[in-house]
C-alpha cells in the first residue's frame, strides 16, 4: 500500500473522464492525481479522509476534491469480508480545469466558479440540500455526447459555486507532488482503518512504518498535520457515531465495538470531536 499519483488520462487523452462505479468496495489506496474529482456516492457508507479530515460518509455524499489533496473513501470493515452483499455504487467526474478551453474559468463571469475551484485545495463538502438538487444532473450526465456532457459538468460547477450549503474540509493545504515516503503514511492509514477496534499503540504504528517512535511521530505529523493519536481518535469517534446513528447498541457497547476501554475517555474525546456528547448525538438524529 502506498499514496498514488494516478493518472486518470484516457488514450484519447480527454479533460473529461465520467465513470459509474457498482463494486464491492471503494479503492483502498490513499491517492491523488493531477486532475479535479467530483464524487456522489449513491450507495455506500464508512470514513472518508480528505488531506487531514476524516468525516464519516453516507449515501448522498457528494465531495469535491481539487489536484494532488490525498484522499481516500474507506468503507464499513463489512464491505471487505469476502461474504459482502453489499454494493458500493459512485459517480466519479474527473475533469482539468481547460475541459472547456484554457483560461475560461479565470474570465470575470466564472468568478464564483473559479473560485470554488481554488478552494477545493482544502476539499469541499456539500450538503444534503445541494447534493439531491444535482442529483439527476449527476445521473444524467452519464448518457449524454461528450460535448453535452462538457455543458452540463459546466452547469452543475456553476450550480454548486452558488451555494451557502458547503463545507472546507482539510484544515491546511495537504497538496502533494511527490511519493516521497509515502507508502508508510498510507500503511498506517490502512491499518487504522483495519484494526480501530483493538488496543493500538505507538509501537505497534511505528514499526509498521518501520521508524522509531520519536522519528513516527515527527513523521505523521508534518504529513497529516495532526498527532497520531489525535487521529486514532477521530476514525474511532466517526465509527462511533456512525453505529450510533445505524444501530441501536447500548452506548457503553459502541464505546468497546470502536476500541475505548475507559467509557469516561470516550465521552470526552466524542465531545471534542462531535461537538456533543454520544446520548445526545443519538437523541438527536
Amino acid at each position: 500500500m502506498k499514496l498514488i499519483l494516478k493518472n486518470s488520462e484516457s488514450a484519447a487523452n480527454r479533460r473529461l473522464n465520467i465513470t459509474k462505479k457498482e463494486i464491492p468496495c471503494l479503492d483502498s489506496s490513499w491517492h491523488y492525481h493531477a486532475q479535479y474529482e467530483l464524487l456522489y456516492i449513491s450507495q455506500s457508507n464508512g470514513i472518508r479522509f480528505v488531506g487531514d479530515n476524516v468525516s464519516q460518509f453516507f449515501p448522498g455524499d457528494l465531495v469535491l476534491v481539487g489536484p494532488y489533496l490525498p484522499h481516500l473513501w474507506r468503507n464499513d470493515v463489512s464491505f471487505y469480508k469476502e461474504d459482502n452483499t453489499n454494493k458500493v455504487k459512485t459517480i466519479i467526474l474527473k475533469f482539468t480545469k481547460d475541459f472547456i478551453g484554457e483560461g475560461t474559468f479565470n474570465n470575470p463571469e466564472f468568478t464564483e466558479i473559479n473560485h470554488m475551484l481554488e478552494q477545493s485545495k482544502y476539499g469541499l463538502y456539500f450538503g444534503k440540500s445541494m447534493s439531491q438538487k444535482v442529483h439527476s444532473d449527476l445521473v444524467s450526465i452519464l448518457d449524454l455526447s461528450p460535448a453535452a456532457q462538457s455543458i452540463k459538468l459546466l452547469d452543475i460547477l456553476c450550480k454548486l459555486s452558488l451555494t451557502e450549503d458547503v463545507k472546507v474540509l482539510s484544515s491546511s493545504d495537504m497538496r502533494q507532488y511527490t511519493t516521497e515516503s509515502s507508502q508508510r503514511i498510507d500503511d498506517v492509514i490502512k491499518y487504522v482503518s483495519d484494526n480501530y477496534a483493538g488496543n493500538i499503540s505507538l509501537n505497534d504504528v511505528a514499526e509498521i512504518a518501520c521508524m522509531t517512535t520519536n522519528s513516527f511521530c515527527r513523521f505523521f505529523k508534518k504529513i497529516t498535520n495532526k498527532s497520531f493519536t489525535q487521529f486514532l481518535n477521530e476514525v474511532r469517534v466517526r465509527n462511533a457515531s456512525r453505529l450510533l446513528a445505524q444501530e441501536e447498541l447500548p452506548i457503553s457497547e459502541v464505546c468497546d465495538v470502536v476500541g475505548y476501554k475507559s467509557i469516561t475517555n470516550f465521552n470526552r474525546q466524542f465531545k471534542q470531536i462531535m461537538g456533543t456528547t454520544p446520548k445526545a448525538y443519538r437523541l438527536a438524529i
